[in-house]
């Protein structure tokens, strides 16, 4: 091996062994106990860590229903690519995790695969809403209503980020109601 190409590779492995890993960091502790009935109903996203179907959302809202065998039907639409782009809607639903006080999900929006979904920060008053992950791949932070103020936003950014998701992964999504596309 070659004096470069030995050194870019030592350079890669002090580089990683380096790095703060979702493996290396404790599992997300999800809030004590969800009222389902309450937490149901129109969420308005925040910011969040996209998954690749909602790096382009503007106008996201994320709308949860109970059902009556306790799964939760949810119904996620957004305008994709701008305000003025036609709405795309996902659906799924939610499966609450026994002894989890609600908090705890497996989402499943393509079958088999349920996705982890931790309702890990909930404001006394249900105004608004972190959901995270283990993996620290996803985040979504949302409101009761379209905006937040700049402290609320700085504060629920600043606990995302204690949760050990990158900073600079957050992207604040623009929200302009009432929608033009919708």
């Amino acid at each position: 091996m070659s004096l470069p190409r030995t050194l870019l590779m030592a350079c890669a492995l002090a580089a990683a062994s380096t790095g703060v890993h979702a493996g290396d960091l404790p599992p997300i502790k999800p809030v004590a106990h969800v009222d389902l009935p309450r937490f149901m109903g129109k969420w308005y996203v925040i910011a969040t860590i996209p998954t690749r179907f909602e790096k382009n959302a503007y106008n996201p809202v994320e709308t949860y229903t109970l059902q009556p065998d306790g799964n939760i039907y949810t119904q996620f639409h957004f305008n994709n690519g701008g305000f003025d782009k036609p709405v795309k809607t996902i659906h799924s639903t939610g499966f609450v995790k026994a002894d989890s006080g609600n908090a705890v999900w497996g989402v499943q929006v393509f079958w088999p695969i349920k996705a982890q979904y931790i309702v890990a920060y909930l404001k006394d008053d249900y105004s608004q809403v972190i959901v995270a992950r283990d993996a620290r791949d996803y985040a979504w932070v949302m409101a009761r209503t379209p905006t937040v103020s700049q402290a609320d936003y700085d504060a629920l950014v600043a606990r995302v980020v204690q949760m050990g998701y990158p900073a600079a992964d957050i992207r604040k999504v623009p929200q302009r109601w009432p929608a033009t596309a919708d």
